[in-house]
């Protein structure tokens, strides 16, 4: 027996399985009895297909690949088939010129997996850990129409864009996250070793502590005992539940992935890059040929946040019913108007390839604006939190002394 999937309509419902069977005919009979109208039927080898791209390169080479490992090499391909060199000739010269191991080890892989027959996106796909859904169907797409180097230029594209996006994030996040340290850092180091130097001082001459003295050599006697071995205990305790909380728990994974959009200063930063790479990627996949449905399982797939996917899930299912995809995506709150507005137009003149591409456009642009905004702002924002943590603890431990001095003064 074999094992089909299928997507289909059941009683008006969007609906989507594996169902056992000798042949297609017959899993089309099942369906058929069971009053699916299917929308698409195909033989589910993933698990035969899985087990042989662990032996493959999958997992023993393409651990270790970098992003910029992979934007090289698509780009040299890209500019070798411009060229005019055969395929394999190109692959020949890529083994020859590419420094990094692991992909100098896929791309021989790719080399002897076409010279066996096989078409070019099988060779991409038998790699699942180095390039994605989105890599692998714009490769299917360059190989029915006989522009692979078009299409392989769009990946070059799209990994640049992706690329931009991660390095601008973590630029926002580098200089608040090296002070925050600093300054955390720094507490605990005074709170451990100074503050105790000044309790026995302060003991010694017999002053009156005031409140906010009282309380920080509360916090650094707690640190310097068990206390400070207990925090650090309940902290990796809680690190680590939270995160097996995320993967295993769906509606707390949900609660933290919408409270993500909700951040102040950062959450917008995020929504917005993964609205310009899921638009950059529909637009990449609508005009390579891709059916709205297809484009839209593997815009899923670019994004990690659950809001999103199932948004976009969402959208996909309210396709079979034979509404716009201007209504869809404008009935998900985690699209803004402007979002559903420019689909719309896309919609209206037959352009929604284009229109993708202007929507992605737009809010890299709109990210670029968050981030330059971000990064003039948050400055300012953590040398003031600097100032007052530290400042703060200072004035608090020399308090009894200026105390002293006043009542020595009368």
């Amino acid at each position: 027996m074999l094992n089909f999937q299928y997507k289909g309509i059941s009683q008006g419902k969007y609906v989507e399985g594996e169902i056992e069977a000798l042949n297609n005919s017959e899993a089309a009979y099942k369906l058929k009895e069971q009053k699916v109208i299917i929308t698409k039927l195909i033989e589910a080898k993933k698990k035969k297909v899985e087990k042989e791209k662990k032996k493959s390169a999958g997992f023993s080479f393409g651990k270790g690949v970098k992003a910029r490992d992979i934007l090289i090499f698509a780009k040299q391909f890209s500019t070798m088939l411009r060229s005019g060199l055969p395929v394999l000739n190109a692959l020949n010269l890529l083994i020859d010129q590419t420094s990094s191991p692991n992909m100098k080890a896929i791309i021989e892989k790719i080399k002897k997996d076409l010279e066996a027959g096989n078409a070019l996106s099988k060779c991409f796909e038998n790699h699942p850990k180095t390039f994605d859904t989105v890599t692998v169907n714009l490769i299917k797409a360059g190989e029915a129409s006989g522009k692979l180097d078009v299409f392989l230029e769009r990946i070059v594209m799209s990994l640049e864009k992706r690329e931009k996006i991660k390095s601008q994030i973590k630029s926002a996040l580098f200089y608040p996250g090296v002070l925050l340290t600093v300054a955390v850092t720094v507490t605990i180091f005074m709170l451990i070793k100074v503050v105790p130097i000044f309790t026995e001082m302060y003991e010694g001459m017999g002053v009156e502590i005031p409140g906010a003295t009282a309380v920080i050599m509360s916090a650094s006697a707690f640190l310097s005992g068990s206390g400070g071995f207990l925090s650090l205990i309940f902290f990796i305790a809680f690190v680590i539940g939270f995160n097996i909380a995320v993967k295993k728990n769906y509606g707390f994974r949900k609660a933290w992935h919408n409270f993500i959009f909700k951040i102040p200063l950062f959450g917008d930063l995020i929504k917005k890059s993964l609205l310009a790479r899921i638009s950059l990627v529909m637009g990449n996949l609508n005009q390579a040929g891709v059916d709205i449905l297809e484009s839209l399982d593997i815009a899923k797939s670019v994004s990690t946040n659950t809001v999103v996917t199932e948004s976009l899930e969402n959208i996909k299912k309210g396709v079979f019913s034979g509404e716009t995809l201007t209504a869809l995506f404008a009935k998900e709150k985690i699209f803004p108007p402007t979002f559903s507005q420019l689909i719309s137009v896309g919609e209206q003149t037959g352009s929604l390839d284009s229109m993708f591409a202007s929507v992605a456009k737009y809010y890299e642009e709109e990210f670029d604006t968050a981030v330059s905004n971000l990064s003039s702002l948050i400055e300012p924002i953590m040398i003031a939190f600097m100032g007052l943590l530290i400042g703060g603890l200072m004035l608090a431990l020399y308090s009894p002394i200026f105390n002293v001095g006043a009542i020595m003064g009368q």
